[in-house]
């Protein structure tokens, strides 16, 4: 999915986001404003991942929701 599509399309995909990485906050949810390299930056965080597992959940998340 194209960045600009990923931004233009955040506030229908941020509650698919919530269900998917539910210990995302609506805080956390808005900081994003559908900016990849923030998702992966706070799915990092929230749940201690690595960077490119991380990316590799978003990525395949991103793979499936168009």
């Amino acid at each position: 999915m194209d960045v600009n599509i990923l931004k233009g399309k955040w506030k229908q995909m941020r509650g698919e986001a919530q269900r998917q990485w539910g210990k995302l906050t609506g805080d956390d949810l808005d900081v994003i404003e559908g900016d990849r390299d923030k998702l992966i930056g706070k799915i990092q965080e929230r749940y201690g991942k690595q960077k490119d597992e991380a990316e590799k959940e978003v990525n395949k998340w991103l793979s499936s929701t168009h």
